[in-house]
C-alpha cells in the first residue's frame, strides 16, 4: 500500500473495522506514524479536561512477546467452551471467534501494541457505574484507530488481556494507579478494501421519546 488512503468521513466511520486476519505481520510499523495517530486520538472528548490518559506503544519484539504470552493464555481461558464446540456455533459466532483465535496466536508478531491508560487515584475502580470513567480514554482510543485507518493503517480492538490485567501491568512496570482500558495491536493491511460490517437496522434500535418494545421482522 503506497501513500494514504483517501477516505471520506463517511467511509472512514462506517469501514474502519477490527481486523485480525489481515495484518501485515512482515511490515514494519513506524513509531513517529503511531506517535500521528496519539496526537490526533488526544483530541478527545474527556471529564473535566483532566486528560489523565496514558498510551503505551509496544515496539519491541521481545517485550511484545511477554504481553501476547499473557494475552494468549488469557485468550484460551475465556473461549475454552466456544473453541471445543466450534463446528456448532452460527456462521457469524464461528467467524468471530476463529478471527480472535487467529489474532491471538499472532499476537507476537503484530508490529506494534498500543495499550490506552488511565491514572485513576488508588488505582480502585468505582463502584457503580462507570461510563464517566472510561469516557475519558476510549473515544480517544477509537479516535487513535480512525487516524490510524485514515493513515493506511489497521487495528483491532480488544480486551481479552484484561482477564489478566496485573500480569501485564507487572511487565511492563505500570504503577498501581495506572489501569489499562484496551488493546489495539496495529498494522499495515493485507488488503485496501474494508467495507460496513453487518448491524441491526436502525429501526430495531431507535427507541423515540422513551422505550418501546421492539418488534422483531
Amino acid at each position: 500500500m503506497t501513500g494514504e488512503p483517501s477516505l471520506t468521513c463517511e467511509e472512514l466511520l462506517t469501514t474502519t473495522r477490527s481486523v485480525r486476519h489481515g495484518l501485515d505481520l512482515d511490515r514494519a510499523v513506524s513509531p513517529a506514524l503511531v506517535e500521528d495517530c496519539l496526537r490526533i486520538a488526544l483530541q478527545a472528548p474527556n471529564g473535566n479536561n483532566r486528560q489523565n490518559w496514558r498510551w503505551i506503544l509496544l515496539t519491541d519484539p521481545g517485550v511484545r512477546a511477554k504481553v501476547a504470552e499473557v494475552y494468549r493464555t488469557a485468550f484460551y481461558e475465556r473461549n475454552a467452551a466456544g473453541l471445543d464446540r466450534l463446528p456448532e456455533l452460527p456462521e457469524a459466532s464461528r467467524s468471530v471467534l476463529t478471527g480472535a483465535r487467529t489474532l491471538a496466536d499472532r499476537m507476537h508478531r503484530v508490529p506494534a501494541l498500543v495499550i490506552p491508560c488511565l491514572e485513576v487515584p488508588g488505582g480502585r475502580l468505582p463502584t457503580g457505574n462507570q461510563a464517566g470513567l472510561w469516557g475519558s480514554l476510549l473515544p480517544a482510543a477509537w479516535s487513535y484507530a480512525l487516524a490510524a485507518r485514515s493513515r493506511g493503517l489497521v487495528t483491532a480492538w480488544t480486551t481479552v488481556h484484561l482477564d489478566r490485567e496485573r500480569e501485564v501491568a507487572d511487565l511492563l512496570g505500570l504503577p498501581a494507579t495506572v489501569r489499562q482500558g484496551a488493546l489495539l495491536p496495529t498494522a499495515h493491511p493485507l488488503r485496501t478494501t474494508f467495507h460496513p460490517g453487518p448491524r441491526q437496522p436502525l429501526d430495531q434500535v431507535l427507541h423515540h421519546n422513551g422505550w418501546q418494545p421492539t418488534h422483531p421482522n
